[in-house]
């Protein structure tokens, strides 16, 4: 792995930053603590600091000697409401809360980036500008910060971010053109039938039964709705009903999420869930209230920042076998930046299994390989450096619709 002394240097105060972070995490918009640290840090440093983005979120600017294109970096710096369960000096010091993803690493990197580009600005050349981003997880801070012009004055060209990643090895980086994360929905669905004395099946409506014939049901359509060589799910995740042993219920309570990649599956899936849930309520003489709920859209790479990106992470870590295909059902709303600039999001290799470094993310013991830090900083520092001399594609040739055709594996354009 190829990290310049100066930032190797770095990881000190990395490894120090994200500990405190960890320590202290904050869910979505109550970033108060980590983003007054962040603020003071980056102030600290000469950068100019706009705060108060989105509630917590912070815009930091920082102009080169010589003018020029306008990159932005995104770090996201909310936590999850998990219980920690590591044995660690830096666990979490808040029940219930826990930086379980990696966020605590994101906002280190980005004020690593910061620091090292303030001590080396005579080099720099046209703009950097540094997203610290509240509330990923939920209920989405990308949208509010770009609505409150965190992409504007200056306007950027470009926008990049990376995610730790306890899904690949340290020294690994996973980079792909198209969507590489999903369009991220929710459903909610009740169930009405009518309940009874559970020795008396014949005068009710059974709404667990019901409820169960629609969760059968559901998995068809990805089995026999979605062509084989594309990606989606539909999952339920929660189910409530009834009271007592001996009573039938009433009332089903459902809550789902549904993935997929494409805008067609993502318009398709929501049709095909409630026809399935009409018909089978329809059957056994129940109703039904139905809401779905899109979050996040597909998080779309640039094929020209992608490539050019893969093509750093290959020269810091050492190897262009280093640097593989990745994509994931989860979902981003880093995916709302790449609508209004040209990007890549990469997934940047953390875990560590000799040290026991790798459990899940959104796991009570998720850790990682704090080298991973240095790396993250390297990667982001060369994309500086590199930046001018690329030739950002247009919007207006490259757009978000731009989709990852799963039988051709070739970048094409979909409206």
């Amino acid at each position: 792995m190829q990290v310049r002394p100066q930032v190797e240097a770095l990881l000190p105060d990395l490894i120090s930053w994200r500990r405190r972070f960890h320590q202290y995490p904050e869910l979505g918009f109550l970033e108060e603590q980590t983003s007054a640290f962040v603020i003071q840090q980056l102030q600290s440093l000469g950068w100019q600091v706009r705060t108060g983005v989105a509630k917590t979120g912070v815009v930091a600017t920082l102009k080169g000697v010589q003018p020029g294109k306008v990159l932005a970096i995104r770090a996201d710096m909310d936590a999850l409401p998990i219980q920690e369960l590591n044995k660690i000096s830096y666990a979490s010091t808040r029940p219930g809360v826990m930086h379980a993803c990696g966020h605590d690493g994101h906002t280190a990197i980005a004020l690593g980036v910061a620091k090292y580009l303030a001590e080396h600005r005579e080099a720099l050349k046209g703009t950097v500008k540094l997203l610290f981003q509240p509330a990923e997880e939920s209920p989405g801070g990308a949208l509010p910060m770009i609505e409150e012009g965190a992409l504007k004055n200056p306007e950027v060209d470009a926008v990049i971010g990376l995610h730790l990643w306890n899904n690949l090895p340290l020294g690994t980086a996973g980079i792909q053109a198209g969507p590489i994360m999903a369009n991220a929905d929710q459903f909610i669905l009740k169930i009405q039938g009518r309940g009874g004395h559970g020795a008396m099946p014949h005068q009710t409506v059974d709404a667990v039964v019901v409820a169960s014939h629609v969760i059968t049901a559901l998995q068809t359509i990805v089995s026999r709705n979605v062509n084989p060589f594309e990606s989606a799910v539909v999952t339920v995740g929660k189910l409530h009903a009834g009271s007592a042993f001996n009573i039938i219920a009433q009332e089903a309570y459902l809550e789902g999420t549904v993935r997929s990649f494409s805008l067609e599956l993502a318009d398709l899936l929501p049709q095909r869930i409630e026809a399935v849930v009409a018909n089978v309520c329809k059957a056994f003489g129940a109703t039904y209230e139905f809401e779905y709920i899109r979050h996040y859209p597909a998080v779309i790479n640039d094929p020209v920042i992608t490539q050019w990106i893969q093509g750093v992470a290959a020269g810091v870590l050492g190897n262009v076998a280093h640097v593989v295909p990745e994509r994931t059902m989860g979902g981003e709303d880093m995916a709302y930046f790449l609508k209004e600039a040209p990007g890549c999001y990469f997934f940047l290799g953390s875990a560590n299994a000799d040290k026991g470094l790798d459990k899940p993310h959104h796991h009570p013991c998720f850790d990682f390989d704090e080298m991973a830090l240095a790396l993250g900083v390297e990667i982001f520092v060369r994309c500086t450096e590199e930046f001018q001399e690329l030739a950002v594609p247009s919007f207006d040739e490259i757009t978000p619709e731009t989709v990852f055709s799963p039988v051709s594996g070739q970048v094409g354009c979909s409206l």
